[in-house]
This record gives C-alpha cells, sequence and structure tokens, in this order.
C-alpha cells in the first residue's frame, strides 16, 4: 500500500469536494489588491488532519517575522507536517518556508522531506528583477546537488505555501480566479472562488459556532502537499482570515482539517450570529 503522505494535505488552501461554484466571471490573476486584512508575525495556528474518524497528525503554520528591505515589506513563513506515530502506513515529516513579498507572491521556497535515512530537500528563488526562477534540489547531510537549473519567470506567481495567505488576504472579494502556481518545476494554475456570504462552523476547540467566509476552488494538479482536485475551506469572518476547518480532496479519498489551538494577539474565533 502506498504510503500515506500527511501532505496529502493543506494548503495552500486547505479544502476539498464542494459541488457548486460561483457562476461570475473568472478574473485574470493580480497580486495587486488592498486589503484590510493582516499578516501578524508570531502567529502560529495548528490543525488536526483526520482521514475518517483516524486522526492522522498535525500541521503548524508560522508567521516567522517581517522585514523591510529597500522599501518594500517581506515576511517568512514556516510549516510543520508530521505524523502521529503509531499510525498504520504514516511517517511523515516535512518542513516547508516561503518568503513573501508585499503583494503576497512567493519570492523563495524551501523544501525538506525527511525520509527514513535522509533528507532532500527543494529550492525555488523567483527572481523577478531578471525574470527567471532559479531551481536546486538534492539531499541534506551529507549535501549533494542534485538539480541546478533555471525557469522563465514573467509574472509574480504562487508556490505551495504562500498560496494559503494569498487566499486568507483575498477572502471575502467576491471573485473567482485562475492563480499562476510553480509546483513541482512545472507552471499550474489553480482556480479560487471566493463568496461573500456568512456561514457557520464547528470545530472541538470553542463551545460556540464560528463565524466564517468560504471558499472553493480546484487543482488539476498534484501539489506538493498531495492535494489535488477540488477543495473548499471556512475562514474566520474578520481581518485574522484563519482558516477553520477544511475537507481536501487527496489520494486516499477525502480528509479533513480543523483547527486545534492558535497564536495570534487579541484573536479568539468571532462568533456565529444568527
Amino acid at each position: 500500500m502506498r504510503k500515506i503522505t500527511l501532505a496529502l494535505i493543506l494548503l495552500p488552501l486547505c479544502f476539498s469536494l464542494s459541488g457548486y461554484y460561483y457562476n461570475n466571471h473568472i478574473e485574470e490573476y493580480s497580486s495587486w489588491f488592498f486589503s484590510d486584512k493582516k499578516m501578524q508575525v508570531g502567529e502560529e495556528l495548528t490543525y488536526v488532519v483526520s482521514y475518517t474518524f483516524i486522526k492522522l497528525g498535525e500541521i503548524k503554520i508560522i508567521v516567522k517575522d517581517k522585514k523591510e528591505i529597500n522599501g518594500k515589506v517581506y515576511y517568512n513563513t514556516i510549516t510543520y507536517i508530521n505524523s502521529y506515530s503509531g499510525i498504520p502506513f504514516v511517517s511523515l515529516h516535512q518542513i516547508y518556508e516561503s518568503k513573501l513579498n508585499q503583494n503576497y507572491a512567493s519570492e523563495y521556497f524551501r523544501g525538506i522531506v525527511k525520509h527514513e535515512d535522509y533528507s532532500t530537500f527543494t529550492e525555488y528563488n523567483f527572481d523577478y528583477d531578471n525574470s527567471i526562477i532559479k531551481i536546486k534540489k538534492g539531499k541534506v547531510k551529507p549535501y549533494q546537488q542534485w538539480t541546478d537549473s533555471t525557469a522563465r519567470l514573467n509574472q509574480e506567481m504562487q508556490d505551495g505555501l504562500s498560496i494559503f495567505y494569498y487566499a486568507r488576504i483575498n477572502l471575502g472579494s467576491k471573485k473567482s480566479v485562475n492563480v499562476p502556481c510553480f509546483v513541482n518545476e512545472k507552471y499550474e494554475n489553480t482556480k479560487i472562488n471566493f463568496y461573500t456570504y456568512i456561514q457557520k462552523a464547528e470545530i472541538d476547540a470553542v463551545d460556540y459556532d464560528i463565524s466564517c467566509l468560504r471558499l472553493d476552488g480546484k487543482m488539476n494538479f498534484i501539489s506538493i502537499y498531495g492535494l489535488t482536485g477540488y477543495f473548499e475551506g471556512w475562514f474566520s469572518s474578520d481581518e485574522a482570515s484563519i482558516p477553520i476547518v477544511a475537507n481536501m480532496k487527496v489520494f486516499i479519498g477525502n480528509v479533513k482539517l480543523e483547527l486545534k489551538q492558535w497564536k495570534r494577539e487579541g484573536w479568539k474565533p468571532p462568533k456565529f450570529q444568527k
């Protein structure tokens, strides 16, 4: 049996099979937008991932820091994906890092996958000034570089982690977009539909219904997290736009992603008002 990868999950958007879509026009992707939503340095979000009634593991998503270089703002983010011990066919430990510019497009991506005897890495450096993506792949400890190549770059792109933040910032914008992504050394597109009506969501971490906005979409490729096909998720309907619960279609079927705990100054899930 294929080893179940917990990276069957996430995100970048965190969601799954829905069944209904906007009929509105699909807009051209643009990373230039204005929003009252805010990223907060030090934010930590922890999710439990489950398949049917089996809890597979956890995902922790962190905004590490914010820097200003030559008048431009950059955010450094990191995600840890770890399976629980004792789960049959599951042994996963992965780390993904993404550097975002002030438009929430990717400037740099690094993924580390820990295997039983060694770890591998993948790096994408998005050099917009020279219109190229610098690609490096190899082995960690002892260091071995297997790939050192470039790909053309003619617009701002998303990687497998940065698209998560793009979705959060654009939440509630009432539009459908095809978002250009660079995943697995290929140019891909992710369709995302944003909605404006308030819905409720339930999680074990709080004893009330949470006020949420919803999005859904489709990937016609297999992302670095194993996510493929349709997805949907519910995000808090406030400026934090924190993912609360999600369903996603992956190799083994549908998995559920649920917010377990959080660290964000001054934030708690907003209550749903009837």
